[in-house]
């Protein structure tokens, strides 16, 4: 029986239109699959603290020239934090504090007694900006050993320049962790030396970091203890590379230390690009959507007096509908088979492309998931319109 109606029905079914529709819905589907894989691949390039394209957070200095360089105005006041604070681009800000003494470094070379010295400077942040996890990130007064966190930029520096240059050996991140130091801080009329080590070297910030306990306790205790302004700030970012930032920064006399601003573009660009490139795919498959109901809806218009005819005679709206629906979804699975077929193609080519980024490529069950969901959606929809339509032309036989 349904093979009969089937054959009574199918008369009017344009090749093209469904031809028309399939194209189209496997374009749309297969630009946002592809979009939204190619993000999930390179998520950990954004994820990761080397990446140059991780750019979450800025460092964030007032611009020296020539006048404040001589009357001391690099600070930054409450007010112009605060100000930051405001602004809808930032999720958190958080203020270096300088040392207010002065810190002199030796390192014990060998047995001989002999050692190097230098002289350092301190600074801290909140715990929460520090992009290095170690449970020895704290200063305890009865047992007063300084933790220290090194960029790992002067570890490059000594490597590559100084210990190149010298003839020195060259030290590695758990090397460095093993020398013992020695700090001697001055100021406010007394003078203390303390062990100290480095626990750990970060790609987020180029300075020396101390515990933020151990920074009051010191500044309280060799300092002068009046409170200074900061002069550098660390602001963490919820839309990195938007121009509004940029805008800011140039208004109000500010710069961004390295080349975050570069980075941040870099960032914000790509995800522009993923963006546009799946509402392109979107807007496709939506165009194919009201394409199948229209070439549906002309079906069903040249069909009107058999599908009446049909539900005089008893049977159903379901019955009648279900033709129609079985078409749909015909044409919708062969399409979701081969935009699948065609994401995994293009994945296979250009992941290769991100094997030099140290890119293995993510899961693809969120993308299979993504674009399943959507051709469901199309189908719901279509077999609701065509539901609609077969009901509409039920109500008028009675």
């Amino acid at each position: 029986m349904k093979s009969l109606m089937w054959k009574l029905l199918r008369k009017h079914v344009s090749t093209m239109q469904l031809g028309g529709f399939a194209i189209a819905n496997l374009i749309g589907l297969t630009i946002v699959g592809i979009a939204l894989q190619f993000y999930l691949d390179l998520r950990p390039l954004f994820n990761d603290e080397e990446s140059f394209v991780k750019s979450d957070y800025m460092v964030v200095t007032r611009k020296v020239t020539g006048v404040n360089a001589l009357m001391g105005g690099s600070e930054i006041s409450a007010d112009a934090v605060a100000d930051i604070e405001a602004q809808p681009w930032v999720r958190r800000v958080g203020t270096f504090t300088p040392s207010d003494y002065e810190v002199r470094a030796a390192v014990a070379l060998g047995s001989s007694g002999a050692s190097m010295t230098t002289q350092l400077f301190f600074e801290s942040i909140p715990e929460e900006f520090i992009d290095v996890n170690s449970a020895e990130w704290r200063f305890d007064e009865r047992n007063p050993v300084i933790p220290v966190i090194v960029s790992k930029d002067y570890l490059s520096l000594y490597n590559f320049g100084f210990a190149a240059a010298q003839g020195m050996p060259k030290i590695s991140e758990g090397m460095a962790g093993m020398i013992p130091l020695q700090f001697t801080i001055s100021g406010g009329g007394a003078s203390q030396t303390f062990a100290g080590r480095i626990v750990g070297f970060s790609n987020r910030l180029n300075t020396i970091l101390v515990p933020e306990e151990f920074m009051q306790w010191s500044n309280n205790r060799f300092g002068s203890g009046a409170p200074k302004a900061p002069s550098r700030l660390i602001v963490e970012v919820n839309s990195p590379g938007d121009i509004k930032i940029e805008q800011y920064i140039a208004d109000h006399n500010l710069e961004v230390a390295g080349d975050k601003a570069n980075s941040n573009k870099a960032g914000y660009l790509f995800s522009i690009a993923v963006t546009v490139v799946a509402a392109v795919g979107v807007l496709i498959s939506l165009l194919s959507f009201f394409v199948l109901i229209l070439s549906i809806m002309l079906l069903l218009q040249k069909n009107n007096k058999k599908l009446q005819d049909l539900l005089m005679l008893g049977y159903t709206p379901i019955q009648v509908s279900r033709s129609y629906i079985n078409l749909v979804l015909w044409v919708n699975d062969a399409v979701l088979v081969l935009a699948l077929v065609l994401i995994f193609v293009a994945r296979i080519i250009y992941l290769p492309m991100l094997e030099p980024l140290g890119l293995e490529g993510a899961s693809a069950k969120i993308t299979i998931v993504v674009v399943i969901g959507i051709i469901a959606l199309i189908s719901i929809g279509n077999s609701l319109a065509i539901i609609r339509r077969i009901n509409s032309l039920w109500r008028q036989t009675d």
